[in-house]
């Protein structure tokens, strides 16, 4: 059984409109001013690039923008055929007032075009945006063009997406629809990784496709396999890995491209498939259990994006992989398991199995003697309870990173929220017969006593956890993105390495 192939298409960056090769045409339009209204009252609204259209074309979307039928707005789409035999079908895309253009409305933008198009074959599709868009914004358009051709639909025998053979862009340079296309093609190589089924996507299976990835992107790659986990003492890794016929790995991604700094680590959660182990998930809870492994995708999206960018950093991703499953080898309710580290856990929840995963996963990139360390995991429910399910959680031990990851993502418009690490938590998770156990206590701040667990695997380093349970993986599709893999950080991540001073 092989999936669908990942979206393959041709980007152009055309300086001037050519009708003749234009295909569906996407312009944009926004709002007018409150005294342009049309005769009867109605508001009108405004083609930004109505001066590149031929005269009878131009009256054809004038009209449109007359008829009180378009008003403008971010998000809405208007498609009609123009009855011209060249420029047959015109999408209008709402732009929204100049003062809601971010940089998150411009990846919407290229994103909902794409999705609203795809339901039919295509051979080009031609964006003439204008200055709709601001210039620093214009690989964000890109961006969410490319990742609106990627869905679930992996394995549907009549898919409903037809990626288009090419989409051009008028007025953007070509360094921006290169990184544009960078961009969306990592997002899409993220949530390509969460979308396929756990059986396909194992730990040996994720550990196969990062590997693919680095060889195409030039990424030095390194897979410890179960032999190499148990001579490095990663014994936390190997427990929640033992009752899967999938044997756990480690991947270590490196990106080499800042000298002799210090490298900055990212780490992700993989667990492929949790079925909550002995601490059995309903089937409820278990269905889009496939995507506790968004982290560790994420970091792989994210090491793309800088590998083919040539960001002139030293990065090094790491992704701890497991199968948490159930068999008579399974790791128990109140066992104790000596990580990495040397600390000892208490296993008192088969199912916050993630936590332990990192355990052993954040002691590697310590010994990476790097600059600071950012996880990033679908860790825990209390999390979505604090936050909602649009917005991931930030915990940290040093303020300074924590702040500028936070301003990435914001820049990113991805939105995040901090969440405090009172000392007082620390009692929290200490354990009467070891070190520390892998659950809090009782209901209560639960995502944040998850961060204070892994905070006791990162020594000195200065740290950054973001718990992405809620917005890594959507039950309901929006105009601009399919339900299922979101790719959420991977935009964020890359900005703030490649701000990091």
């Amino acid at each position: 059984m092989q999936p669908l192939p990942f979206p393959s298409l041709t980007l152009t960056a055309e300086a001037k409109l050519d009708l003749a090769k234009a295909g569906v045409l996407v312009l944009g339009v926004e709002p007018a001013s409150d005294a342009a209204e049309s005769s009867d009252g109605k508001a009108t609204a405004k083609c930004v690039a109505i001066s590149a259209l031929p005269e009878s074309l131009a009256k054809t979307v004038q009209n449109a923008c007359d008829s009180g039928e378009v008003n403008g707005k971010p998000g809405e789409l208007t498609s009609f055929a123009t009855g011209d035999a060249q420029t047959p079908w015109i999408v209008l895309a709402g732009l929204g007032a100049s003062d809601k253009r971010t940089r998150g409305a411009a990846i919407e933008l290229g994103a909902a075009v794409i999705r609203s198009l795809v339901s039919k074959p295509r051979q080009q599709i031609t964006f003439a945006l204008g200055d709709g868009v601001a210039a620093d914004n214009h690989d964000a358009v890109v961006a969410g063009a490319v990742s609106g051709c990627e869905g679930q639909h992996l394995y549907q025998r009549e898919p409903s997406v037809s990626v288009p053979d090419a989409i051009a862009f008028v007025g953007y340079s070509a360094e921006a629809v290169s990184r544009g296309e960078k961009l969306g093609q990592s997002i899409n190589h993220t949530r390509r990784l969460v979308n396929e089924p756990p059986s396909i996507m194992n730990p040996t299976g994720f550990a196969q496709y990062a590997e693919k990835i680095a060889s195409d992107c030039g990424l030095k790659c390194e897979v410890w396999d179960e032999k190499k986990l148990e001579a490095e003492n990663c014994r936390a890794i190997l427990a929640v890995g033992r009752a899967s016929t999938s044997p756990p790995r480690l991947v270590m991604l490196r990106h080499d491209g800042g000298g002799d700094e210090a490298p900055l680590v990212i780490v992700g959660k993989g667990v492929t498939f949790d079925s909550g182990g002995l601490s059995l998930k309903p089937s409820d809870g278990m269905v889009d259990m496939k995507c506790d492994m968004a982290g560790a995708a994420t970091v792989v999206g994210v090491m793309n994006a800088l590998a083919k960018l040539k960001v002139p950093r030293n990065v090094i991703g790491l992704c701890g992989l497991a199968e948490n499953m159930v068999s008579g080898d399974s790791y128990k309710l109140g066992d104790v398991i000596e990580t990495r580290s040397g600390k000892t856990i208490e296993i008192l929840n088969t199912d916050a199995e993630g936590r332990v995963v990192l355990a052993d996963t954040l002691d590697v990139a310590v010994q990476q003697n790097p600059q600071a360390i950012v996880d990033l995991a679908t860790l825990t429910g209390a999390c979505m309870v604090a936050l909602g399910i649009d917005v991931a959680g930030l915990m940290t031990n040093d303020q300074a990173l924590c702040d500028a990851v936070q301003s990435a993502a914001e820049s990113e418009c991805e939105p995040v929220w901090q969440l405090p690490m009172f000392s007082l938590y620390d009692d929290k998770v200490k354990s009467k017969v070891a070190d520390i156990k892998n659950v809090g206590e009782g209901r209560w701040g639960g995502a944040i006593t998850a961060a204070k667990f892994l905070e006791n695997f990162v020594a000195d380093v200065p740290w950054v956890h973001i718990d992405i349970a809620g917005p890594a993986f959507v039950d309901s599709p929006k105009p601009h993105r399919d339900a299922g893999a979101t790719g959420v950080m991977v935009r964020s991540l890359v900005r703030w390495i490649e701000n990091a001073s």
